[in-house]
């Protein structure tokens, strides 16, 4: 059983919002973490262009547990544990490749690519009650996609992916409208990173834009010296150039929801694209307006969004597009882990384009990502004092209706921290 009390203070009335910084420093709130979030929701897997041919596979820690992401010689995307069923050892000790059978060094066990147990060294020895058939890999108890991005869930009892995503969905499909088939591909190579600090900060700092004129005035200078209209906010309240929302989607999901700034490859040029890239984007901009309609194509194109789905998955869609994902390794260590994301008929000048601004901007040498992790180091270092300093405010814009909640507001960063303080007094 889970802690029954609150992790939060949450006074509509006085309009106070509070959050217990035991939540980031506890072995014990880990622990409960694990049985009633990880272990009930869906968990970003990968995804699918990621397997391009039968056989191809990436071995993943997710949730908690080391899986096997790959797609099978019949070209079904698969995904199993990566624990033999003799006596629990891995059977892929490689990050990737492309395999008919895995292969276990402990005691030669192997496993074709759709989980099936093909060969026991020595089965003769076994009696009659030796079933292959029934010792083939174990998978999680729900293995779904919406739009190729692939979730497990360990709950057998788990709702739908579909249902669980909720309104989500409808920021999924703007990243995927950006191509004119609908399909999307992860670019080559992975960032992965370590950050010294509680993956729950990383939820709040994805979607935090009160702390980008502070955190990241250094690129927002740049932009600004490379001929970007750099506009001082016109109205109360608001941060950034342009005016942006929080939005609530349900099931502890929430998203910024933002005019752009700062350039998109699709399909909105700035100078620091170059004048030779001007025209290309103008044909990219109208082959989405005659695919989508005005209306829908300058959704997709002049807006940028920050979808978090609850817990630990963030689909950046600004200056370009990236998935990240984030596991704990402890209560103060986090693995993060993310791709670059685009249209596969992109041309060779417009995957130039996105791959510079992906890089510029989120690449662990950017703008953004080391100042990101900086930042959440020296949060966690000063929540050492948490005993004596035990509350984080976070009540920015609770005295406004949802309706005007801004980007720059705490209310996204609440919805996930309701979501979560339910879900811990759930019982395990």
């Amino acid at each position: 059983m889970s802690r029954q009390g609150s992790y939060v203070i949450d006074d509509h009335e006085k309009g106070i919002f509070l959050l217990d910084r035991i939540v980031h420093v506890s072995e014990d709130v880990l622990r409960d973490e694990m049985k009633n979030i990880f272990a009930k929701c869906w968990i970003y897997v990968g995804h699918g262009s990621e397997l391009k041919k039968p056989g191809d596979f990436h071995t993943r820690k997710v949730a908690g547990r080391p899986v096997i992401f790959g797609r099978d010689q019949k070209g079904v995307v698969q995904c199993f544990f990566n624990t033999c069923r003799h006596r629990g050892a891995i059977v892929c000790a490689d990050r990737t490749g492309n395999a008919r059978r895995f292969f276990c060094v402990y005691h030669g066990w192997s496993y074709n690519n759709d989980g099936d147990l093909a060969r026991v060294p020595g089965e003769e020895a076994y009696t009659e009650a030796f079933d292959k058939k029934q010792l083939g890999l174990k998978g999680p108890a729900k293995f779904e996609n919406y739009r190729d991005f692939w979730f497990l869930n360990l709950d057998p009892n788990a709702p739908s992916l579909k249902d669980y995503l909720g309104k989500a969905t409808e920021y999924i499909d703007l990243v995927v409208e950006q191509s004119p088939s609908a399909k999307m591909e992860v670019l080559p190579g992975t960032q992965e990173y370590a950050v010294a600090a509680n993956w729950k900060l990383m939820v709040e700092n994805s979607v935090d834009d009160y702390h980008l004129p502070s955190t990241h005035s250094t690129w927002l200078n740049f932009m600004a010296n490379s001929g970007v209209k750099m506009e001082a906010p016109t109205e109360p309240n608001q941060i950034l150039p342009t005016k942006g929302y929080a939005v609530d989607l349900g099931n502890g999901h929430f998203t910024t929801d933002n005019v752009n700034f700062r350039g998109r490859p699709v399909a909105k040029w700035i100078p620091l694209y170059g004048e030779e890239a001007e025209a290309e984007i103008a044909d990219i901009r109208s082959e989405l307006v005659e695919r989508l309609g005005p209306e829908r194509a300058t959704r997709v194109a002049d807006t940028n969004r920050n979808l978090v789905i609850f817990p630990n998955l963030v689909i950046n869609d600004g200056s370009s597009v990236t998935i990240r994902a984030f596991y704990p390794e402890g209560v103060d260590k986090m693995n993060v882990v993310a791709w670059a994301l685009g249209p596969v008929e992109e041309s060779e000048s417009a995957r130039a384009r996105r791959l510079d601004a992906f890089l510029t901007f989120y690449g662990p040498g950017g703008f953004a990502t080391p100042d990101d992790v900086e930042a959440l180091e020296m949060v966690q270092k000063g929540l050492a004092n948490w005993s004596d300093d035990r509350w984080s405010e976070m009540s920015r814009g609770m005295g406004r209706s949802e309706e005007e909640q801004l980007n720059s507001d705490e209310f996204h960063l609440r919805l996930f921290w309701r979501k979560w303080d339910a879900m811990m007094k759930e019982e395990a």
